[in-house]
């Protein structure tokens, strides 16, 4: 992916935020047609998302496949519309200066992961779940990047070396599987928007697959240091991606990266003189 060097406008900045968001490596595709075993297919032999929830060996819904979101809404703000999340005074300012610079310095400008939920939210770009007696893990076609969420019954670790994914463990609540993880590394943004944490954030993540080509999730985001009580996401909704397989995908943004610095670090500079801040 390349980016033209254009002048910084307020349109441009945009566009170019687009730009490296949405393609940062390789172009987003799938294998055109791998049928696959197993799937319920309607009479004309096309997948039927509709179909009933599959389960597992041990009875429990089988989350299973490649999914990618119905919306980059969740992406660009994982809050539920018309609220605001409930930021501590410093952390509103961090978000603030993030939506005003277009977050051109998001961790994955510099081909750094994207955080969590964030990277199952990206547009165009899904992510596969392989569910297994005592771990769940995801796939993500962005960056070759993955999740273990063990299910063997072990408990969250004590302090830690942070990750930028951090440590999970998950369990079932009837037909939901819940993922807890904590030990994250600071620097990611929960969307990208650019709401941020601390490394105190801890995330509880609830997957229930409606039907064979349907999964919805909720999330609930609590941090201390960062936000003033704990806060729910919007609920996001995912549809199978059937009779495909992931792509190789790769990050190659350092190439772009000079303009983008030279385009908005200028700017920003520009901003703080007129303002009087440093």
């Amino acid at each position: 992916m390349r980016i033209a060097q254009i002048p910084a406008t307020g349109r441009s900045v945009v566009a170019l935020t687009f730009l490296i968001c949405a393609t940062a490596g390789t172009a987003a595709a799938q294998w055109f047609s791998i049928p696959l075993p197993g799937t319920p297919r309607t009479p004309d032999g096309k997948p039927n998302l509709n179909a009933a929830v599959p389960h597992a060996a041990d009875g429990k819904p089988d989350l299973s496949g490649i999914w990618h979101a119905d919306s980059g809404v969740w992406n660009e703000n994982l809050a539920p519309e018309g609220t605001n999340a409930p930021m501590l005074p410093a952390a509103a300012e961090v978000y603030k200066h993030r939506v005003e610079t277009f977050g051109w310095n998001r961790p994955m400008t510099y081909c750094m992961p994207h955080g969590v939920p964030d990277a199952m939210t990206v547009p165009g770009l899904p992510f596969k779940i392989l569910q297994m007696p005592n771990v769940t893990v995801l796939l993500f076609e962005e960056f070759h990047m993955y999740r273990q969420i063990p299910t063997d019954g072990r408990k969250l670790p004590v302090d830690p070396e942070p990750a930028w994914y951090g440590y999970s463990i998950g369990r079932w609540e009837g037909d939901t599987f819940v993922a807890e993880t904590a030990g994250f590394r600071e620097g990611s943004w929960l969307d990208n928007s650019g709401h941020p944490h601390s490394d105190a954030l801890r995330t509880t993540e609830r997957f229930h697959r409606v039907n064979f080509g349907h999964m919805e999730l909720d999330v609930t985001i609590d941090d201390p240091k960062t936000y003033t009580r704990s806060w729910n996401s919007a609920k996001m909704k995912f549809t199978l991606q059937p009779d495909t397989e992931l792509l190789e995908h790769f990050c190659e943004n350092n190439r772009d990266l000079p303009v983008l610095e030279r385009i908005y670090g200028g700017q920003e500079k520009d901003t703080s003189s007129k303002s009087g801040k440093k």
